[in-house]
């Protein structure tokens, strides 16, 4: 299994650091808006369920939602497999490793199957 996630490292790294890219940039505006501005009332009118439905019909909104939730699920992963060696898990990194980004791909499946079915 080592030599398995030896291979796919780089493609590993690079869901990483897409998922700090979206993480830091996208996600905090989207918890800005959806999750603080919106329930205090800016937006009296903009964000009744028919609206953001529509918008998330649209296939660039879904390909940005699906980003804002699966990226940052491996971005979570890769963290807490650094956390894991940090605190002495060096000896079993393979399983944790294996553990973490077996999460990571199911939530991007269940990402995939919640956008798809929008």
């Amino acid at each position: 299994m080592k030599t398995f996630l030896l291979r796919v490292e780089p493609l590993i790294w690079l869901l990483f650091g897409q998922g700090i890219l979206i993480g830091t940039m996208l996600l905090t505006g989207w918890v800005l808006v959806v999750g603080i501005l919106a329930p205090l009332g800016f937006f009296p009118n903009g964000m009744d369920y028919t609206r953001a439905l529509d918008v998330a019909s649209n296939p660039v909104s879904r390909l940005v939602l699906f980003a804002l939730i699966a990226l940052p699920l491996w971005k979570g992963a890769h963290h807490l497999r650094s956390l894991s060696i940090d605190l002495g898990g060096a000896d079993r990194d393979t399983t944790v490793a294996t553990t973490l980004y077996a999460l990571a791909v199911v939530g991007t499946i269940l990402a995939a199957i919640a956008v798809v079915r929008l």
